[in-house]
Protein backbone atom coordinates (compact mmCIF):
# COMPACT_ATOMS: atom_id res chain seq x y z
CA UNK A 1 0.00 0.00 0.00
CA UNK A 2 1.27 3.54 -0.58
CA UNK A 3 0.67 6.35 2.68
CA UNK A 4 -1.62 4.31 4.93
CA UNK A 5 -3.38 7.36 6.40
CA UNK A 6 -4.54 7.87 2.15
CA UNK A 7 -5.76 4.37 2.22
CA UNK A 8 -9.10 3.91 3.96
CA UNK A 9 -9.47 -0.45 3.46
CA UNK A 10 -8.05 -3.22 3.89
CA UNK A 11 -10.47 -5.34 2.50
CA UNK A 12 -12.15 -7.12 1.05
CA UNK A 13 -12.27 -5.82 -2.61
CA UNK A 14 -14.33 -6.11 -5.76
CA UNK A 15 -14.41 -5.95 -9.04
CA UNK A 16 -16.95 -5.48 -11.47
CA UNK A 17 -16.98 -6.67 -15.03
CA UNK A 18 -18.32 -9.16 -17.88
CA UNK A 19 -15.52 -11.09 -18.19
CA UNK A 20 -15.83 -15.04 -17.45
CA UNK A 21 -12.60 -15.36 -14.67
CA UNK A 22 -11.61 -18.49 -12.22
CA UNK A 23 -10.35 -18.04 -9.21
CA UNK A 24 -6.26 -17.37 -9.19
CA UNK A 25 -6.76 -15.75 -12.41
CA UNK A 26 -4.92 -11.99 -12.40
CA UNK A 27 -6.74 -8.87 -13.93
CA UNK A 28 -3.82 -6.33 -15.45
CA UNK A 29 -3.74 -2.79 -16.03
CA UNK A 30 -3.37 -1.89 -20.13
CA UNK A 31 -6.87 -2.53 -21.16
CA UNK A 32 -9.08 -0.28 -22.91
CA UNK A 33 -11.26 2.26 -20.26
CA UNK A 34 -14.68 1.83 -20.01
CA UNK A 35 -15.34 5.24 -19.58
CA UNK A 36 -13.57 6.53 -22.54
CA UNK A 37 -12.52 3.51 -24.84
CA UNK A 38 -9.79 5.56 -26.65
CA UNK A 39 -7.43 5.18 -23.40
CA UNK A 40 -5.38 2.34 -23.27
CA UNK A 41 -5.37 2.11 -18.72
CA UNK A 42 -2.19 2.51 -16.40
CA UNK A 43 -3.82 0.89 -13.85
CA UNK A 44 -6.65 -1.79 -12.32
CA UNK A 45 -9.43 -0.64 -10.53
CA UNK A 46 -11.36 -2.02 -7.66
CA UNK A 47 -13.49 -0.74 -5.31
CA UNK A 48 -14.50 -2.31 -1.44
CA UNK A 49 -18.68 -1.54 -1.92
CA UNK A 50 -19.73 -4.54 -3.93
CA UNK A 51 -23.06 -3.17 -4.39
CA UNK A 52 -21.83 0.13 -5.74
CA UNK A 53 -18.57 1.04 -7.96
CA UNK A 54 -18.51 -2.63 -8.56
CA UNK A 55 -21.88 -3.52 -9.37
CA UNK A 56 -21.97 -0.24 -11.29
CA UNK A 57 -18.20 -1.48 -13.60
CA UNK A 58 -19.84 -4.74 -14.09
CA UNK A 59 -23.46 -3.56 -15.73
CA UNK A 60 -21.54 -0.56 -17.75
CA UNK A 61 -18.53 -3.01 -19.10
CA UNK A 62 -18.35 -3.82 -22.52
CA UNK A 63 -18.88 -7.17 -24.03
CA UNK A 64 -22.23 -9.50 -24.45
CA UNK A 65 -21.13 -11.94 -20.82
CA UNK A 66 -23.34 -11.33 -17.83
CA UNK A 67 -22.49 -8.25 -15.27
CA UNK A 68 -20.00 -10.52 -12.60
CA UNK A 69 -18.20 -9.30 -9.40
CA UNK A 70 -15.14 -10.71 -8.29
CA UNK A 71 -13.69 -10.32 -5.27
CA UNK A 72 -10.01 -9.86 -5.43
CA UNK A 73 -7.19 -9.22 -3.46
CA UNK A 74 -4.30 -6.51 -4.51
CA UNK A 75 -0.61 -8.32 -5.20
CA UNK A 76 1.16 -5.21 -4.72
CA UNK A 77 0.70 -1.20 -3.80
CA UNK A 78 -2.67 0.56 -4.55
CA UNK A 79 -3.73 3.95 -4.19
CA UNK A 80 -6.66 5.62 -4.06
CA UNK A 81 -8.75 6.19 -7.61
CA UNK A 82 -7.61 9.82 -8.04
CA UNK A 83 -10.79 10.07 -10.77
CA UNK A 84 -13.04 10.09 -7.84
CA UNK A 85 -11.31 10.71 -4.76
CA UNK A 86 -10.91 14.53 -4.11
CA UNK A 87 -11.20 15.43 -7.69
CA UNK A 88 -14.40 14.61 -7.71
CA UNK A 89 -15.85 13.86 -4.16
CA UNK A 90 -14.26 14.54 -1.12
CA UNK A 91 -12.41 11.76 0.63
CA UNK A 92 -13.11 8.89 -1.29
CA UNK A 93 -17.12 7.96 -0.28
CA UNK A 94 -17.18 5.15 -3.35
CA UNK A 95 -13.95 3.28 -1.95
CA UNK A 96 -12.64 3.58 -4.90
CA UNK A 97 -8.58 2.42 -5.40
CA UNK A 98 -6.26 1.48 -8.30
CA UNK A 99 -2.90 -0.58 -8.95
CA UNK A 100 -0.61 -0.82 -11.64
CA UNK A 101 0.26 -4.35 -9.57
CA UNK A 102 -2.34 -7.39 -10.99
CA UNK A 103 -5.30 -8.14 -8.97
CA UNK A 104 -6.02 -11.87 -7.87
CA UNK A 105 -9.24 -13.58 -8.18
CA UNK A 106 -10.36 -14.84 -4.70
CA UNK A 107 -14.02 -15.64 -5.27
CA UNK A 108 -17.27 -14.73 -6.61
CA UNK A 109 -20.00 -12.51 -5.31
CA UNK A 110 -23.53 -13.52 -6.62
CA UNK A 111 -26.19 -12.09 -4.13
CA UNK A 112 -25.14 -8.44 -5.28
CA UNK A 113 -27.64 -5.51 -5.78
CA UNK A 114 -28.30 -5.03 -9.70
CA UNK A 115 -29.13 -2.42 -11.23
CA UNK A 116 -32.61 -1.42 -12.29
CA UNK A 117 -33.20 -1.01 -16.05
CA UNK A 118 -34.13 2.41 -15.55
CA UNK A 119 -31.00 3.23 -13.13
CA UNK A 120 -29.10 1.30 -16.15
CA UNK A 121 -30.08 3.23 -19.06
CA UNK A 122 -29.78 6.71 -16.57
CA UNK A 123 -26.30 5.75 -16.21
CA UNK A 124 -25.23 4.43 -19.60
CA UNK A 125 -26.90 8.07 -20.98
CA UNK A 126 -24.62 9.49 -18.51
CA UNK A 127 -21.52 7.69 -19.76
CA UNK A 128 -22.58 8.72 -23.16
CA UNK A 129 -22.79 12.37 -22.46
CA UNK A 130 -19.09 11.91 -20.88
CA UNK A 131 -17.46 9.92 -23.61
CA UNK A 132 -18.88 12.98 -25.84
CA UNK A 133 -17.33 15.39 -23.40
CA UNK A 134 -13.91 16.46 -25.20
CA UNK A 135 -13.43 18.52 -21.39
CA UNK A 136 -14.09 15.18 -19.53
CA UNK A 137 -10.22 12.97 -19.15
CA UNK A 138 -9.26 10.37 -16.79
CA UNK A 139 -6.56 10.57 -14.42
CA UNK A 140 -4.40 7.78 -16.07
Amino acid sequence: MNDKDDILDTGPFYHGTKADLKIGDLLTPGFKSNYHPDVTMNHIYFTALPNGAAGLAAELAPGDGRPRIYMVEPTGSFENDPNVTDKKFPGNPTRSYRSKEPLKIVGEVTDWTRLTPDELKTWQENLAKLKANPNAIIIN
